[in-house]
């Protein structure tokens, strides 16, 4: 159980993911981090510890952005230390970053095939690692220079065809905005909310649970679905599409016999 955060906004976003981070320190207090995305430049900041001790003033100083994300981990899987605090990040395609909730049940599998058949190196044994490069790859496949919103949703459907198991995750891809997608079982929560800056531009927020959002004064538009993706553009459009087959929504409780069995 780790919390998530995700927003876009009209100015710099660092203190709100803080402040919605602090909301969500329950569900994690192996670690944070917030990385955030200014004029096509990713910035972060993680460490091991409690929201409130990862992040001083100065190091909020230099998370600028109009769009961003943040992690509060508990480690259900991988080993802990400094370099298991998400957000993970890789440069290609595009320069991507990814906050993770969940267990992949196939994580070995895929860490065999990214390597073997993707070509892509992994530098710690997190399943949160390995949901980062299946969607970077699968990105990459489409061999595009600037993504659009259906390219990321084609995306996304093939990670929910090779990842097995319960997921929700937050990103940000430099130079386009915020994604934000979940597992087609819905098994790990994500909601999304909305509220209006006083210029009138409509500011959107993704989290782990509606208490994040109440904070920062969002207003909760609803769950992200099973398998539903969300896509947020630097310039503030919000896409949403349902990239999953056969969604079904599965609470956890009911999940644990299920995610025992392979899906092949």
């Amino acid at each position: 159980m780790c919390g998530l955060v995700g927003m876009v906004g009209e100015r710099d976003v660092a203190a709100d993911i803080y402040d919605a981070l602090t909301m969500l320190q329950h569900r994690g207090q192996d670690a944070a981090g917030i990385m955030t995305c200014s004029d096509g430049k990713l910035m972060q900041r993680k460490g091991e510890g409690l929201v409130r001790d990862v992040f001083r003033s100065t190091d909020m100083a230099q998370l600028l952005g109009r769009f961003g994300i943040g992690h509060a981990r508990y480690p259900t899987q991988g080993s802990s230390g400094a370099a298991l605090a998400q957000p993970f990040y890789v440069n290609s395609p595009y320069g991507i970053a990814l906050a993770h909730n969940g267990n992949l049940t196939n994580s070995a599998f895929l860490s065999d095939e990214l390597f073997q058949s993707d070509l892509r190196h992994l530098n710690t044994d997190s399943d949160s690692e390995v949901l980062l490069n299946v969607f970077a790859h699968e990105l990459h496949r489409l061999g595009k220079l600037v993504p659009l919103p259906e390219d990321i949703f084609t995306a996304i459907s093939t990670v929910h065809k090779r990842c097995e198991g319960g997921y929700a995750a937050v990103a940000l891809i430099a130079g386009f905005g915020l994604v934000a997608f979940r597992d087609p079982h819905g098994i790990r929560p994500l909601v999304v909310g909305q509220r209006v800056a006083a210029s009138g531009v409509v500011e959107y927020m993704v989290a782990s649970e509606s208490v994040a959002l109440d904070v920062s004064g969002y207003e909760l538009i609803g769950d992200v679905l099973p398998g539903e993706a969300i896509c947020v553009s630097e310039a503030g459009t919000l896409h949403r599409q349902q990239c999953a087959e056969n969604p079904k929504l599965t609470p956890v409780f009911l999940s644990t016999f299920i995610l025992r069995v392979p899906i092949r």
